[in-house]
């Protein structure tokens, strides 16, 4: 799930949340994607008290970022309510997310 406010800097504040259902399984989890390069490292997500995980980036607005998130280390998802989804070169999709103010 992504949760967006839109900062008066020019930014937009960007929750992501893993799947509830996914969460419930997950020992470690990250969001990775265009905004930390790809990088399975860069961006961990915290462990919430309700057993979600979540992470929240500064993002610039008037772009959109593909991201996936890496669950266990060895295991890929998308955010089920992402903007929409881009094919990847590796047979499946990416998340996109949108940070246009409307």
């Amino acid at each position: 799930m992504l949760k967006k406010r839109f900062l008066k800097r020019g930014t937009c504040k960007v929750e992501f949340v893993l799947p509830p259902a996914v969460a419930g399984e997950a020992s470690s989890a990250y969001v990775v994607g265009d905004f930390n390069n790809w990088d399975e490292t860069a961006t961990p997500m915290t462990k919430l008290k309700n057993g979600t995980f979540k992470a929240a980036l500064e993002l610039e607005s008037d772009r959109e970022y593909q991201f996936r998130y890496l669950v266990n280390g060895n295991q890929w998802h998308n955010d089920w309510e992402a903007d929409r989804y881009e094919p990847n070169p590796f047979s499946g999709d990416n998340s996109v997310v949108t940070t246009y103010r409307e």
